[in-house]
């Protein structure tokens, strides 16, 4: 892969990542409940999805997907479900400690947030999809592939930290500045509704989409 190709490469992996998406709102989410310390173990949860992704592209497992209609709509559905279950889940949260050093501090849910933020990312088949169809246009045939998909995946989950960590903490912030428990219940309602649409998004996608 040539220095201007992974530049090209570089760009594309910020408007992928700066695109509002469930992931985005896992983590803001997640920055919003338990601040950016805490909630960023969402986005690790995120990339470990991506790399799984990638992998699974890389493989060729991801053309099966593609041309696959029942594993498409099995993974959609579960993915469409998990969706409506984190919204119902945040529209029900109770309203969180103002600051995030009063925060109760989550050493039992380091492991359910990387989990919940892998869910997120896995179960939507779309996005496998869309990474079959963006990284072979990359790739240099001449040259070794697995070195160029280390380097791409390197690179995606790189950018996808520091944006999900801008979420994340975007959210935290937002937080210490609405103060009041009707304040933050609207703010976890306001989440809960967004991951209510991005539900309704996954569920209208298709595979020729």
């Amino acid at each position: 892969m040539t220095l201007e190709t992974w530049l090209a490469f570089f760009v594309a992996c910020w408007i992928i990542s700066l695109s509002p998406g469930a992931g985005a709102v896992a983590s803001m989410a997640s920055g919003l409940q338990f601040g950016f310390r805490h909630g960023y173990w969402n986005a690790i949860g995120l990339q470990l999805a991506l790399l799984l992704q990638i992998a699974i592209v890389a493989a060729g497992v991801g053309a099966l997907l593609a041309t696959s209609e029942l594993a498409f709509s099995l993974i959609k559905g579960f993915g469409v479900a998990y969706l409506v279950y984190l919204g119902w889940k945040q529209w029900r949260a109770e309203p969180a400690p103002v600051s995030e050093a009063s925060m109760p501090h989550p050493s039992g849910k380091r492991g359910a947030l990387v989990l919940s933020g892998f869910l997120v990312n896995a179960s939507n088949p779309k996005a496998i999809i869309f990474i079959l169809a963006v990284l072979p246009q990359f790739l240099d045939p001449q040259q070794p592939q697995l070195g160029q998909y280390l380097l791409m995946a390197l690179t995606m989950v790189a950018v996808d930290l520091l944006v999900m960590a801008g979420y994340t903490g975007l959210a935290a912030r937002v937080l210490r500045v609405l103060r009041s428990p009707e304040q933050q219940r609207l703010l976890n309602r306001t989440f809960g509704g967004l991951f209510m649409v991005a539900a309704g998004l996954l569920a209208m996608v298709s595979r020729a989409g």
